[in-house]
């Protein structure tokens, strides 16, 4: 049974070339503050833009360097099921113990097609590995419906976890009572995790994290208090969290010619851009993402130096680790160049 806290890793550049020194740091940084497994080239890791080249050796890497360590997800979901099924075969080969498929993005399949066009082939093709459907309809268009989790859960001893991002409590509780109490629903939200734990109609078994690329270690005690039933103390460990979990994606009002316009910031750019502010491997993303307003870095920095005043702490590994000084990187200008637009 899958359950505690993973990190989705970001894939981190450098010149638009994948940095796998800086991902080697990345999860050894992960592995040494004890995180449950690590996710590579999930959503979070710029799936969409790595050749399959890249995204191979990527979780190559990753599988080796968690071997022996803690878990490795390997993040093979397509909107192409041979795509998928190749890379989940890669997975096995290389070790990884599981395989994330994101729903299929853009051709919109239905339920009842994702069940039986595209996860039940490969969990057919590849019976020694964990299979884990990820349902995030709101990046998607698509979505796996409580019930054909089910019947696949009936069918197929590998699938038997889904990573739940659907922000849907109905649809996380739909999906308790369709397939029982020995199926392991994840948190794919870092912010509803305590409540997905602790509500007896979902009993989510951890979190699929983003905020877990700079605070590891914190979210997976936050995981592990729930676990223990420490629910006040796993409470105000999320209050300090808070204002990182809310980087996942960040809105703004910005102006134009024309006048006002919402701007989203999507994940992975807020969190990598923090990840830069602070001194990690992390770059850029790559096109068609690209960097954020004024108003979006400010956000990231209100959020970050609130962390770094109220609960230092949490960013302590990081200065120890990367050998950086949090509080001089948020307040100097350095830290940022280059990491916004100068104007809309």
């Amino acid at each position: 049974m899958l359950k505690g806290c993973f990190t989705a890793i970001v894939t981190p550049f450098k010149e638009d070339a994948v940095d796998y020194e800086g991902l080697a740091q990345l999860a050894e940084f992960q592995i040494i503050n004890g995180i449950t497994g690590i996710l590579a080239v999930g959503t979070t890791g710029e799936s969409p833009v790595l050749t399959w080249d890249e995204h191979n050796k990527v979780i190559e890497g990753v599988a080796a360097k968690t071997k022996d360590k803690c878990m490795c997800i390997a993040g093979a979901g397509s909107n192409n099921t041979k795509e998928s099924l190749a890379g989940s075969q890669h997975a096995v080969e290389v070790g990884a113990d599981a395989v994330l498929l994101v729903d299929p993005y853009y051709n919109g399949p239905s339920s009842l097609e994702i069940r039986r066009e595209y996860i039940a082939p490969i969990a057919a093709a590849c019976p020694d590995i964990e299979i884990i459907p990820y349902v995030i309809p709101g990046r998607t268009g698509a979505q796996l419906l409580p019930a054909d989790l089910a019947l696949l859960f009936q069918q197929f001893d590998n699938v038997n976890t889904v990573k739940e991002a659907t922000a849907s409590l109905d649809n996380m509780k739909k999906t308790r009572h369709c397939c029982g109490p020995d199926f392991t629903i994840l948190s794919g939200d870092d912010g509803m995790t305590l409540e997905m734990m602790l509500d007896p109609q979902i009993q989510a078994a951890g979190v699929i994290s983003v905020a877990t690329n700079v605070v590891p270690g914190p979210v997976t005690e936050m995981v592990t208090l729930l676990e223990q039933g420490e629910s006040e103390k796993a409470q105000q460990l999320l209050t300090a969290l808070e204002p990182l979990f809310g980087l996942v994606t960040v809105s703004t009002m910005e102006q134009t010619p024309f006048g006002e316009v919402v701007c989203r910031a999507r994940n992975p750019l807020g969190i990598k851009t923090l990840m830069s502010i602070l001194g990690m491997p992390a770059g850029g993303c790559r096109q068609p993402l690209g960097k954020m307003t004024q108003n979006g870095l400010d956000t990231v920095l209100g959020a970050a130096r609130k962390v770094q005043i109220n609960n230092p702490e949490l960013f302590q590994p990081i200065a120890d680790f990367f050998n950086v000084d949090i509080g001089e990187r948020l307040e100097n200008p350095a830290s940022w160049e280059g990491l916004f637009y100068d104007a809309y």
